[in-house]
């Protein structure tokens, strides 16, 4: 136990230095390249921090663990939204581009609606079984290409963005080193949390379910919040929600898209209400960025997705 201890706190000294050095070649590289910050957090930072789900879920898929499968994906989503988007905004309040309101957000609540609607089989079209089958995982991944074209086309910076905080430009290289570095430590860091807390966990003899909801879910999540709280103190807020929501979407339609098509996913109706949890949360940020005509998350608002995420822990201990 002393050991996964010992090795826990060193994947957090990872995810931190690693979202550091991503958040800096992230910043200078959309700088170079004209391309928007928020177009970055949504693309490589966000594939970058989705990274430890897509090797969790990868083993998971092939070893039959469903239930770990799917808490992690939406246990991961509601930690980014309630607590990561809460930690930032906390920092420092979330001012973001008006696309990300009215596109990005509404897309994140879409696909999440879409997969209650694929997954509950018996509920919707009367289904023998409840589950995610291959056919529905290329569809969800048809889905991600089309996000990441409209991405794409999409890329170049066309507002003018104040600039609080300088970012520094940096030559090709050192950006390459810095976002390869950034994410060697997080995809490892992340590793290492998880691993060491799911030893930790399985010698007290908890569920698989609890499992994915609560430690691999706060362990895959350690990179966005590592990376949104650095971005928040460096005053990027497009990269600290760009982060989040790209992530969110990237968790779905990639990395559980992804391991359905290996092996088709059995889905435990029991984490619906998990599903309405992150509904909910999504549904508030989307509304949130409407306070007072302003495309921001002030830090009361924040402070209420920490304390919805607060709430939300006590209600899994208590479901448990």
């Amino acid at each position: 136990m002393l050991l996964s201890l010992v090795l826990i706190v060193i994947g957090f000294v990872l995810l931190i230095k690693g979202a550091d050095f991503l958040v800096s070649g992230a910043s200078s590289l959309a700088k170079k390249a004209n391309i928007s910050e928020l177009t970055i957090g949504l693309t490589v930072v966000a594939l970058g921090t989705s990274a430890p789900e897509l090797v969790v879920n990868l083993i998971s898929s092939v070893n039959g663990h469903t239930d770990v499968v799917f808490g992690n994906i939406i246990g991961s989503n509601i930690f980014n939204i309630f607590l990561i988007l809460g930690v930032a905004g906390v920092i420092y309040p979330l001012s973001v581009q008006k696309n990300s309101v009215w596109k990005e957000i509404p897309f994140s609540l879409a696909i999440t609606v879409f997969l209650f609607f694929v997954l509950n089989d018996r509920m919707i079209i009367g289904g023998d079984f409840n589950r995610l089958s291959q056919i529905e995982g290329l569809l969800l991944l048809v889905l991600f290409v089309g996000f990441m074209v409209y991405v794409i086309a999409n890329s170049t910076n066309t507002m003018e963005q104040e600039e609080i905080d300088p970012i520094p430009s940096f030559s090709n290289t050192k950006n390459g080193l810095l976002i390869t570095g950034g994410l060697v430590g997080l995809v490892i860091g992340g590793k290492m949390v998880v691993d060491n807390a799911v030893t930790i966990a399985e010698y007290y003899q908890v569920s698989q379910k609890m499992i994915g909801l609560t430690i691999i879910a706060a362990g895959t999540s350690l990179p966005e919040l590592a990376t949104s709280a650095v971005a928040a103190f460096k005053k990027r807020s497009d990269i600290a929600v760009g982060n989040v929501i790209g992530s969110n979407i990237f968790n779905i339609l990639f990395v559980l898209a992804i391991s359905s098509t290996i092996k088709p996913l059995n889905f435990d109706t029991a984490l619906n209400i998990d599903i309405y949890v992150l509904l909910i949360g999504t549904t508030m940020l989307f509304l949130f960025m409407f306070t007072l005509a302003k495309k921001r998350l002030d830090r009361w608002e924040a402070a209420l997705f920490l304390v919805g995420f607060f709430i939300y822990m006590v209600y899994l201990f208590i479901r448990k």
